[in-house]
């Protein structure tokens, strides 16, 4: 993910973080209204992998400003509660 972090930085510098915040927002709705389409038949599959596309550059974005580690950390717990619940059939 941390692939495009020169491009991350750039991008960062040139709108501000707090439009990176605010495309995030934008791109996560854009995503949750194409997953409600699709789930009603009215977009196909490439429509959704088009807006998953935006948001996970969006992510790579965050990540590289809230810090990678950090995001690594919490991921890890995460997975950690997710193995638990699977382990006990919840």
């Amino acid at each position: 993910m941390m692939l495009y972090r020169e491009i991350y930085k750039k991008t960062i510098k040139k709108w501000g973080e707090d439009a990176q915040y605010n495309q995030m927002i934008e791109e996560c709705a854009e995503l949750i209204a194409t997953l409600q389409h699709f789930s009603r038949g009215k977009v196909n599959s490439d429509a959704v992998v088009d807006e998953l596309a935006d948001v996970f550059l969006m992510v790579g974005q965050l990540t590289y400003m809230f810090g990678e580690d950090q995001l690594t950390a919490a991921v890890e717990k995460k997975i950690a509660k997710l193995q638990l619940l699977l382990d006990e059939g919840g």
